[in-house]
């Protein structure tokens, strides 16, 4: 093989002229069989243990050795002095899928770290684990992809549209029986959708009896809960019941208090949480670091009556404000998308209340009329304290995610992890280096059951990120919510260069992972 050139960048060098776009020279793709020695970084393991300044060395998708090495002979030798080299971060709770990986570089995932997304969340799958693991491997992406089977698709496989009732004994056993063909295919576990369609009309023995399943066969349990406001403390309970009976572990979504009158609890949630740990309950979370969240206009009416004026305006002053509510989807008059029920409702001259009802309603009608184009409607809503998310982030056992998707209104498909850097390291200090980047790798990968990923370490997969610790930053709003972070010069996944010079590869490394023990 011909030797390679050696590049050596001082840090200084690197940030002057185009500053981070030079730095992106740094990581050079190798051919398949190269060895690769990355020295001069401050290497972060994703442990949580302080930084060490050593060489990582990289042989075809591996990490083989850390310490003081010396280059081999023809090998690519990557100077990183002054920029902290870490784990790729993983996204444990994501809906990147959601387009069918239309841009498989996946840049505003790249440009903020992400090497690793896990789908499949909120009840939802596009089809039985097998397939789109076929599916992906055939056609892969620059990132890496794990999966959950949802529950809402198990509902839907066996129960169609008569899905609005409890399951009887034999569905629930018919349902149980494809999750048990998806965990042996090497799914992650079993996620929930609880407060949507068609999981809502599920009972708590129906998802005790398919957690156990999942149990059964070594996997876990996700869960958007039932309830994120007004039954929050009931929906908690019922995840918690399904860890005590199953001994499966329970990782709560996105975890908020998404109501008014519960802002500033987030400490006596916290206490609940590790009060059940300490019974045994192997109780976790995962969070995105926004006080607003996206979903369905549909979302905040539990009892599914869009014709309940009282309990819309419940939701515009308990839950949210008319002013926090922002389309970011409406098939029926796209134009709207951008405006808040407040600005509508003032061109409709009638109450916000009102105007929210007939958005449901006017929606409900036009995908009767066009079945089967999704998404039809979604909205941001503003409903949480920067207080009680800063606090949940902060909990030793909660994990980063973005629970974002690449075409959104919402910025945090772009942007969680560069802003869980700039937000709550260097501004606020809530969080030490060391632990921010634990809590976006080894902990999301012990989280959700992810072998060999998020540490750097002899034997795990090269997913590795070389960032500025000083610049790393977001800059997507919901104004511009695709743009890209700053800061992140080279990305690697499975030991291939993906992103370079701030710029996509055009390589696409990713695998479609199984869980722990597959």
């Amino acid at each position: 093989m011909m030797a390679l050139p050696l590049h050596v960048f001082s840090r200084s060098a690197m940030l002057r002229g185009s500053g981070l776009a030079a730095a992106a020279f740094l990581l050079l793709g190798a051919p398949a069989g190269a060895s690769t020695l990355i020295t001069g970084a401050m290497v972060y393991d994703g442990s949580g243990a302080p930084a060490r300044q050593e060489s990582v060395r990289v042989e075809n998708d591996r990490i083989v050795a850390i310490g003081k090495l010396r280059p081999h002979k023809g090998e690519t030798v990557i100077e990183a002095k002054g920029l902290a080299l870490a784990p790729g971060f993983i996204d444990s709770h994501s809906h990147h899928d959601r387009g069918d990986y239309a841009d498989r570089a996946m840049p505003q995932l790249l440009a903020e770290g992400v090497t690793t997304i896990v789908v499949g969340q909120d009840g939802e799958s596009s089809g039985a684990f097998a397939d789109i693991s076929k599916q992906f491997t055939t056609r892969p992406a620059a990132v890496n992809v794990a999966a959950y089977t949802g529950h809402g698709y198990l509902r839907s496989q066996v129960m169609g549209q008569n899905y609005k009732r409890v399951a009887t004994v034999s569905e629930i056993q018919a349902m149980q029986s494809l999750l048990d063909l998806d965990m042996k295919a090497g799914s992650l576990g079993l996620s929930t959708g609880l407060e949507y369609d068609p999981g809502i009309y599920s009972n708590h023995d129906e998802v005790v009896a398919l957690a156990q399943t999942a149990a059964d066969d070594g996997g876990r349990y996700i869960s958007h809960m039932r309830s994120e406001d007004t039954a929050f403390d009931a929906a908690l309970d019922e995840l918690l019941d399904i860890g005590a009976k199953t001994g499966i572990p329970v990782q709560i979504s996105h975890l908020k208090l998404g109501i008014v009158d519960r802002w500033g609890d987030a400490k006596a949630v916290l206490a609940k949480l590790d009060a059940a740990r300490a019974r045994g309950i192997k109780v976790t979370a995962d969070v995105y670091p926004y006080e607003y969240w996206q979903s369905t206009l549909t979302v905040l009416f539990p009892k599914r009556d869009f014709t309940d004026l009282s309990a819309a305006r419940f939701a515009l002053t308990h839950l949210t404000t008319p002013e926090g509510m922002r389309l970011g989807v409406y098939a029926p008059a796209p134009s709207l998308v951008g405006h808040t029920i407040a600005e509508i409702s003032v061109q409709r001259h009638e109450e916000p209340a009102a105007t929210y009802l007939w958005l449901i309603q006017t929606a409900e009608a036009w995908r009767s009329a066009h079945p089967g184009i999704e998404p039809v409607e979604a909205v941001i809503g503003t409903a949480m304290a920067p207080e009680d998310v800063a606090d949940f982030i902060a909990w030793p056992y909660s994990n980063l995610c973005s629970d974002g998707m690449i075409v959104s209104r919402h910025p945090r498909g772009a942007g969680a992890f560069a802003k869980m850097l700039r937000v709550y390291v260097r501004e606020q200090h809530r969080l030490t280096l060391p632990e921010a980047i634990r809590k976006m790798t080894s902990l999301a990968a012990e989280n959700v059951g992810l072998k060999g990923r998020g540490l750097i370490r002899p034997g795990y997969k090269a997913d590795l990120v070389l960032f500025d610790p000083d610049q790393i930053a977001d800059r997507a709003t919901v104004e511009a919510p695709g743009a890209l972070a700053v800061g992140v010069s080279d990305v690697m996944v499975n030991g291939v260069l993906v992103y370079r010079k701030a710029q996509t590869t055009g390589n696409y490394p990713g695998e479609f992972l199984k869980r722990e023990g597959q």
